[in-house]
C-alpha cells in the first residue's frame, strides 16, 4: 500500500514539474507591431506619440518602428509585407498587425488596432476588418489613406459650389442668352462656358497643390494655410453684414461693365456654332481669372489638407475629379433649369450674401480644425458634424440677421 501510495505522490510532482512548460507552449505569441513611417509625413508625426505609448499600455506587445525616408533599408521589406496583405506600399504611417494592416491615421483606425492587440494578446476573436479600399467613378480602387479625404472633397467642394462670384456670372449669362429664344445656343454657351471653367478651375487646384505638397516640409506651412482660411472666412462673414465695404473678396465693381459688355456679345444672331463657342471659351477664360480670388479659399484649404497627408498621384487626381464635379454640380443645376424652362431668375445681393456667410461660417471652422484639431479631418463622422455645426450656425445668423432686418424701425 505504502509503495503505491509513493508512486502517485511521485508521479503528481513529474507532472507538476511538466505543467508550466506546458502552459508556455500553448501560450500565444506576443504580438508585434510593425510601422512604417517617414519623418517628412506630418500624419506620422502626428501619430507618433500614440505609437511610442503602445508598448506601456499593452504588456508584451513589441513595436518596430521603421523610418523610410532616410534610407532604403526597409523598402524591400515594406514591398514584401504590403504584398502579403493585399495593399500597396504607398503611402505612410502604414501599421501591420499579423494579417491586418492600416493605412493612414484616425480616431477609428486607432480604436482598431488596440481592439486588434488586445485580442492577439488575450487570444480572443479579433475585431472585422473595415473596408480596405473605396472606389471612385472613372478611377477604380482608391488607397485606404485618401479613403477619409473622400469625404471630407465631397463636403468642401459641395460649399465651395455655392460661391456667389461663379453663380451671379453664370446666372447673369444664362439669362442673356435665354432672352435670344434659342435652346441650341443656350447649350452651347452654357456647355462651352462650364467646360472652360472646369477645365481652368481644376487646372487651377492642381497647380496650387503642387506648391503646397512641397511646401508642406516646413513645419508652419500648416499655420499659414489655417490663417490664410480664417482670414478668408472672416472677410466673407463681413460681407454679409457689410457688403462691398473695406476689404473683399468679390468681383471688382470696375470689372462689371468688361463682363457685361463680353456677355452681351453672345446675343449676336449671327453667329455660327464654332464661333459661339470660341467667343464662349475666351469670355469664360478671361472671367475665371478675374474672379480667382473670390473662389480661391477653399481650393487653397482642400489642397492644403491633401499636402499634409501626403495624398498624391492617381487618388490626388481622383479626388480632383471629384471635387470638380461636385463643384458643378450646383452650376449643372442651374443650368438644367435653364434649358428646360428657358427662364432663370436673377441672383440678387441677398442671396450673394447668404452664401458669403455660408461659406464663411464654414472656412473660419476649417481653419480652427486645422490649427487646433487636425486629425478631425481623419474622421468621416467627425467632418460630417463639423460642417453641419457650421452650416447649421450660419442658417441660424442668416435667419436672425432677416428677423432684425424685417422690423420696423420706429
Amino acid at each position: 500500500m505504502r509503495t503505491a501510495l509513493q508512486f502517485w505522490v511521485v508521479f503528481a510532482a513529474w507532472l507538476s514539474c511538466f505543467s508550466p512548460m506546458k502552459a508556455e507552449a500553448v501560450q500565444a505569441e506576443p504580438p508585434v507591431l510593425h510601422v512604417f513611417w517617414s519623418l517628412d509625413c506630418p500624419v506620422c508625426i502626428r501619430q507618433k506619440p500614440w505609437i511610442d505609448g503602445l508598448e506601456d499600455r499593452f504588456d508584451g506587445l513589441r513595436v518596430v518602428e521603421m523610418e523610410l525616408s532616410e534610407s532604403d533599408r526597409y523598402h524591400a521589406l515594406f514591398a514584401e509585407m504590403a504584398a502579403e496583405r493585399s495593399i500597396r506600399p504607398d503611402h505612410v504611417p502604414t501599421l501591420m498587425l499579423g494579417r491586418r494592416a492600416w493605412v493612414g491615421d484616425s480616431p477609428a483606425l486607432r480604436a482598431e488596432v488596440e481592439a486588434t492587440i488586445e485580442a492577439a494578446r488575450t487570444g480572443a476573436d479579433p475585431p472585422p476588418a473595415e473596408s480596405a479600399a473605396t472606389w471612385l467613378p472613372l478611377v477604380g480602387e482608391l488607397d485606404p489613406a485618401a479613403a477619409p479625404a473622400l469625404a471630407l472633397t465631397v463636403l468642401i467642394a459641395f460649399v465651395d459650389g455655392f460661391n456667389p462670384c461663379s453663380v451671379w456670372v453664370l446666372m447673369l449669362l444664362l439669362g442673356m442668352v435665354i432672352a435670344s429664344g434659342s435652346r441650341r445656343r443656350v447649350a452651347v454657351v452654357g456647355v462651352s462656358f462650364l467646360a472652360t471653367t472646369a477645365l481652368i478651375y481644376g487646372a487651377f487646384i492642381a497647380g496650387l497643390f503642387s506648391v503646397l505638397a512641397f511646401a508642406f516640409a516646413l513645419p508652419w506651412v500648416r499655420w499659414a494655410v489655417a490663417l490664410f482660411a480664417l482670414g478668408f472666412g472672416l472677410v466673407s462673414i463681413k460681407d454679409y453684414f457689410w457688403y462691398g465695404r473695406g476689404v473683399t473678396f468679390s468681383i471688382p465693381e470696375g470689372q462689371k461693365p468688361g463682363i457685361y459688355q463680353r456677355l452681351r456679345r453672345l446675343r449676336q444672331e449671327n453667329m455660327s456654332t464654332p464661333a459661339l463657342i470660341g467667343a464662349t471659351v475666351a469670355m469664360a477664360s478671361g472671367i475665371a481669372l478675374v474672379e480667382l480670388p473670390c473662389t480661391a479659399g477653399f481650393p487653397v484649404v482642400w489642397s492644403g489638407i491633401l499636402a499634409e497627408r501626403g495624398i498624391g498621384g492617381v487618388p490626388f487626381l481622383g479626388l480632383l475629379a471629384v471635387y470638380v464635379m461636385v463643384y458643378l454640380a450646383i452650376e449643372l443645376t442651374i443650368f438644367a433649369v435653364a434649358i428646360i424652362g428657358m427662364n432663370l431668375g436673377r441672383m440678387g445681393e441677398r442671396h450673394g450674401r447668404v452664401l458669403k456667410l455660408i461659406g464663411g461660417v464654414v472656412m473660419v471652422a476649417l481653419a480652427g480644425a486645422l490649427a487646433v484639431r487636425p486629425e478631425l479631418m481623419d474622421d468621416i463622422a467627425a467632418s460630417a458634424v463639423l460642417f453641419g455645426t457650421a452650416l447649421g450656425l450660419a442658417a441660424l445668423v442668416a435667419w436672425l440677421h432677416g428677423l432684425a432686418e424685417a422690423r420696423p424701425r420706429g
